[in-house]
């Protein structure tokens, strides 16, 4: 097979990529569905999309390890440069500002945030000594990096983003080895500052979706005409679904948003309970793919790195699939690989290349070699 095969291409995980390349397929497809039967305007961009980003995957496997153990705070430091930037001058859109108008692309800091702060805390816990692992050392600054960047992400607002970094950087931290305690004493704070982040800390619009998440029926027309709508798409596929294509509520737009945020509730009208199975294995598939090379990685740095992107992944994935089967306030966190956006494309493709990187370096250097 080797002489049959190029080595390059023998070589790729394709364990990951055939999964990979069959979810993005099928989103394809679903997209075409929820325009109405066209490729435009969303399955044709998004196939490229997924071609750009799966190059640029491609190119990053390149990156050694040093040379990213050294990128990690310039690479921190710009972002929250530009996400100052952001609050000074960014484009607003949709009620909230959260890009920098480029000219040729808008840039939206807050998502490259996301597998950055995975970066950094991974860097900033590698170089730690061990033994202060449970002290205050291992904590304060690493609560710190964490916190600047959720800060100037709620400015935007963007309160689904925010979540996405803190999440990643708790995981970062839980797997370092904090004491177990600090999460279970931070739990706590939050269940009892959780009351006054609601009535102070939350914008109306973002208070909306919090009792519209207890209590959907109570405006089935108004707050929770998202949740409503998507719960009636989901249910009405049943166990086969209504065909390709053949989806009522996103053709006649009841379902808000059937190319983003609730694109699997589009799915499921037309694929069923039985598509939505699929789609949940293959995800578990990949992720079970990034833990494997999280396990194998030989020191701490590319152990943390990786963990911290499936992290990230399984976040965007649990999130949206709460969210549109109203198991969650919607917070605007699309689904990975299906739903139609550049940002969410970019910002997971960065994940399966840094995943895909350290899945080079496990195979390249023996375990004996490195500490």
């Amino acid at each position: 097979m080797n002489s049959v095969v190029p080595a390059p291409i023998a070589r790729q995980p394709w364990s990951m990529l055939f999964p990979l390349i069959a979810l993005v397929g099928f989103g394809a497809m679903v997209l075409f569905s929820a325009a109405g039967g066209n490729w435009e305007p969303f399955a044709t961009s998004h196939l490229l999309r997924f071609l750009l980003f799966l190059v640029m995957a491609s190119v990053m496997t390149l990156f050694g390890r040093e040379f990213v153990r050294f990128a990690a705070y310039p690479i921190y430091a710009v972002l929250l440069v530009l996400l100052l930037a952001v609050e000074a001058i960014g484009f607003v859109g949709g009620g909230s500002q959260r890009w920098l108008n480029l000219g040729v692309v808008q840039l939206q800091p807050s998502e490259l945030m996301k597998p950055a702060i995975i970066l950094v805390l991974a860097k900033f816990y590698s170089g730690l000594p061990p033994g202060m692992t449970m002290s205050w050392r291992a904590l304060v600054p690493a609560a710190v990096l964490v916190a600047i960047p959720m800060g100037l992400v709620l400015l935007q607002p963007d309160l689904g983003t925010a979540l996405a970094i803190g999440f990643g950087g708790a995981t970062v931290m839980f797997l370092a080895g904090l004491p177990l305690r600090w999460f279970v004493t931070a739990g706590v704070a939050a269940l009892v500052i959780a009351p006054l982040a609601y009535f102070f800390g939350l914008h109306d619009y973002q208070q909306r979706r919090v009792t519209t998440f207890l209590d959907p029926e109570s405006d089935p027309l108004g707050a929770g005409y998202h949740i409503t709508q998507s719960k009636i798409a989901i249910g009405s596929g049943g166990l086969f679904g209504k065909g390709f294509n053949e989806g009522s509520q996103s053709h006649l737009n009841y379902l808000p948003e059937p190319h983003t945020d609730f694109v699997f509730a589009t799915m499921a009208e037309e694929w069923g309970l039985l598509g939505g199975l699929a789609v949940i294995l293959i995800y578990g598939l990949i992720m079970r793919w990034g833990l494997s090379v999280a396990r194998k990685s030989h020191d701490r740095f590319a152990t943390l790195l990786a963990s911290g992107m499936v992290a990230t992944m399984f976040f965007y994935v649990a999130i949206n699939l709460m969210m549109v089967m109203g198991l969650a306030p919607v917070v605007g966190i699309p689904l990975p690989f299906m739903s139609h956006g550049g940002s969410s494309m970019m910002t997971n493709m960065i994940c399966i290349g840094t995943l895909m990187m350290v899945n080079r370096w496990n195979n390249r250097a023996p375990r004996s070699r490195l500490s």
